[in-house]
């Protein structure tokens, strides 16, 4: 008695979320692909309109779906939905990222989330205490360096957090210091006070690269013109999930390229 099988119905299947949110006495979780997001569009667009506590989760949520191909790989759904006015997008790299996400999604009341979860395995990421309660602003300093003097900031979210994590320590190696930015929620870091985000993303520091398996443009609004992002230009493709991060530039090398593109 706690599920309702829709079938391949994801406009009604969120349009009676939002019912059932409207009603009371349930907060409810509809479930789908990403990509099929867009089938659901107009209601979850509804949901922060009107607004109502629904939320609304998917799934495989990259190109990492692999061989599927590229209609059923989310690459411009992640942008589309952060610009819905009202509507929290959460992209969590790990389970802790996740219970955090949910648990902003069920207190959040009134409005409207969504949680974006990844196909593959995510490892997870070491944090103090400081930390797993920063995740709540939307962005936080995952790694710093030692010293806490960095010349470059790797932003990422998802999947590719555990990538910005690897480049930064090839760059390390390299004598090229860096910060790591997770950002599960860019609406959530927006809304914090400014002395926060720019604690987190300080301004003297515009050598900056975004990295994300989605459309590149959207991160240009917090790496700059003078940024780089790793991110997709073109649709997917059908291939094993490896190939394909590694045909389309989501590798260590690629992001430690970019990193010192930006430095110098």
């Amino acid at each position: 008695g706690n599920y309702v099988y829709y079938g391949v119905r994801e406009f009604g299947m969120t349009a009676i979320a939002n019912g059932v949110a409207l009603h009371g006495g349930f907060i409810p979780y509809d479930a789908t692909f990403l990509v099929f997001s867009d089938y659901a569009r107009n209601a979850v667009r509804m949901s922060a309109l009107i607004p109502a506590h629904a939320i609304h989760v998917y799934t495989h949520d990259s190109i990492g779906l692999g061989e599927d191909g590229p209609t059923h790989q989310p690459v411009e759904h992640l942008a589309s939905l952060r610009y819905i006015p009202n509507n929290q997008v959460w992209r969590p790299c790990d389970a802790v990222e996740s219970a955090v996400s949910w648990k902003v999604a069920i207190e959040r009341k009134g409005h409207p989330a969504c949680l974006v979860f990844s196909r593959q395995n995510l490892k997870h990421q070491q944090r103090s205490a400081e930390q797993v309660a920063d995740i709540a602003r939307g962005g936080y300093v995952l790694s710093d360096p030692a010293d806490t003097k960095f010349q470059a900031i790797l932003i990422a979210t998802g999947s590719e957090v555990e990538l910005a994590m690897e480049a930064m320590r090839t760059l390390a190696q390299q004598g090229v210091a860096v910060r790591v930015v997770s950002m599960p929620c860019t609406e959530a870091f927006d809304a914090q006070p400014q002395a926060y985000r720019e604690a987190v993303l300080p301004g003297w520091c515009r050598a900056r690269v975004a990295v994300e398996a989605a459309t590149a443009d959207f991160w240009h609004k917090y790496v700059g013109l003078d940024g780089e992002v790793v991110g997709m230009h073109s649709f997917g493709a059908s291939a094993p999930a490896p190939q394909l991060f590694e045909h389309f530039g989501f590798t260590v090398s690629h992001v430690v390229d970019a990193v010192k593109r930006v430095v110098d």
